[in-house]
């Protein structure tokens, strides 16, 4: 394989990982960066940090005290962290809401989303109780 080939290869899988959903994201998060300080990173981006995946919010450069953990208007968390696994309800913010289909675990019950944009508790709105 020439250097061009191989060039091409990871052009094409950077372009791949880019345009992947959130439920796809998730499924092979080991092909995205780690967040790391200094870093210019663009709204859509995804990157790992402490064994999450956030999603990219607003165009910066990356500062210590800007961590994807502390700074939820550049981050935001990918919610459904394993796709085989049900998680426990947690508030999302605007910016990282559940999806229609996202499934959760709340005060002992399961629930699925019946929207998109999601971010009220099971039970108030937006939620069906899995009864099967």
């Amino acid at each position: 394989m020439t250097r061009e080939e191989a060039q091409a290869i990871v052009d094409a899988l950077v372009t791949l990982r880019e345009a992947a959903t959130d439920e796809t994201a998730l499924t092979v998060p080991t092909i995205y960066p780690a967040w790391r300080e200094g870093v210019t990173y663009t709204t859509g981006q995804r990157v790992r940090h402490d064994g999450t995946l956030y999603k990219i919010l607003q165009d910066h450069t990356s500062q210590a005290d800007w961590a994807p953990n502390a700074a939820p208007s550049l981050f935001a968390k990918v919610l459904i962290p394993d796709p085989e696994t049900i998680p426990e309800w947690e508030q999302p913010d605007s910016t990282n809401p559940y999806a229609k289909g996202d499934k959760v675990t709340h005060n002992g019950k399961t629930w699925v989303s019946d929207i998109d944009g999601n971010v009220w508790e099971p039970s108030v709105y937006g939620w069906n109780e899995v009864t099967e």
